[in-house]
């Protein structure tokens, strides 16, 4: 038997990061201390900032070392074009 042919496009995951949760952990401290205390809004708008700009950092590095082109050996599906009929 014949062995399948190796791909040609890759996949890419993001790496684990914790900046998601602190991202959403700040908001909740945000709407708790709305109701709450301020200084529990100002220290999760910091922890929401903070994690925000981390995400974004590490989104761009992410990007980065994703190659600019790939090559493909699949073939486009072909678009489908109906021609209206007159009735």
């Amino acid at each position: 038997m014949s062995q399948p042919p190796s791909p040609t496009e890759s996949i890419y995951q993001p790496r684990p990061s914790v900046h998601p949760a602190l991202f959403a952990l700040g908001l909740a401290a945000v709407i708790v201390g709305l109701y709450a205390w301020w200084p529990y809004s100002v220290i999760g708008g910091v922890i929401a900032l903070i994690s925000l700009i981390g995400w974004l950092r590490s989104n761009r590095d992410e990007i980065a070392r994703m190659p600019r082109r790939q090559r493909t050996d699949t073939a486009p599906i072909p678009l489908s074009v109906s021609v209206p009929t007159d009735e």
